[in-house]
């Protein structure tokens, strides 16, 4: 019902975009789209971890579907990125969500040695943080394509025609409806929210938590457990976080279907308080303060220590 619903209203955003014609009102609808481009990523993260089917191959489907197809990012090249981060969460040099970005260095290694521009990202990594996040998803585009321009197997030839087919129709569409300028403008509004919205939900999770120099200094449960952080909220935070909010439970359970995760909080807290494990749960706002504090330090920290 959920991969349904959303797929619906996906595409009642679309209609809503026809309906709106060469006018600059389709900005209006910009946003939602952009929503939906997010609420669709999260059914591929879910895919990804073969939650919704119970083979692989259905799992691959869905997510070369409402990834590649619907929202033009590659679902071969982000699992075992992704998968990479589960294995390795905040680890120096091996979690690539770390090793892609100077906003996620940690004080004790300020610019990471990466020359000028990185060492002046790490300076004002706080104060940038909110505006490089707009760029997100034009980042992982680019890097998507450059994973399938390196492999050139059968998978990849696959892949890439999705990535095609979904920039034909998105480009036709735009186009058809839209003079080119407002165009550019609709284009530029929508990615912008899918960005942001991307990037609100997953920066949670894990930013501004403690930095493992090595996984043999943890063993896999305090591994996943002291590097996560959950979001405290209610059924609405679920839907707009995409099941996200229950980090922790993610990290131990990683194949666990999303609408199970908070049936197993309760034990799962109960787990980590009493092997001293720690369970960090804050409110939205909370945690993007702890975020820009975390970065300001580590900013402050590459400013006293520059390459």
């Amino acid at each position: 019902m959920k991969i349904t619903l959303t797929i619906f209203a996906f595409f009642a955003g679309w209609a809503l975009f026809v309906m709106a014609g060469n006018s600059w009102a389709t900005l209006a609808v910009a946003p939602l789209l952009g929503m939906m481009f997010t609420q669709l990523g999260f059914i591929g993260h879910d895919a990804g971890h073969n939650q919704v089917f119970g083979t692989r191959r259905r799992n691959r489907l869905l997510g070369l579907t409402v990834g590649n197809v619907l929202i033009g990012l590659s679902f071969g090249w982000w699992v075992p990125k992704h998968n990479a981060h589960h294995a390795h969460p905040n680890e120096m040099g091996r979690d690539p969500d770390i090793g892609e970005g100077v906003a996620l260095a940690s004080s004790d290694a300020p610019g990471n040695g990466r020359g000028p521009l990185a060492s002046w990202l790490a300076r004002w990594q706080a104060p940038l943080f909110f505006p490089l996040m707009l760029m997100r998803s034009s980042g992982m585009h680019v890097l998507g394509i450059q994973r399938l321009v390196r492999r050139r197997d059968h998978a990849s030839a696959v892949e890439a025609s999705l990535l095609m087919l979904h920039a034909a129709l998105y480009l036709t569409v735009v186009l058809w409806v839209l003079s080119p300028l407002k165009a550019l403008a609709f284009v530029a509004v929508q990615q912008a929210v899918f960005s942001l919205y991307l990037g609100i939900s997953f920066a949670p999770n894990h930013k501004g938590m403690p930095i493992i120099e090595s996984a043999a200094a943890a063993g896999f449960a305090r591994r996943q457990v002291v590097t996560a952080r959950n979001i405290r909220g209610g059924r609405f935070t679920t839907f707009m976080l995409g099941g996200l909010n229950y980090q922790i439970e993610h990290h131990l359970f990683p194949s666990m279907p999303r609408p199970n995760l908070r049936r197993v909080q309760g034990l799962v807290r109960h787990f980590c308080t009493a092997t001293d494990l720690g369970y960090s749960e804050e409110g939205f706002v909370e945690s993007f303060r702890q975020i820009i504090h975390h970065l300001s330090e580590a900013g402050a920290a590459a400013s006293r220590h520059p390459d």
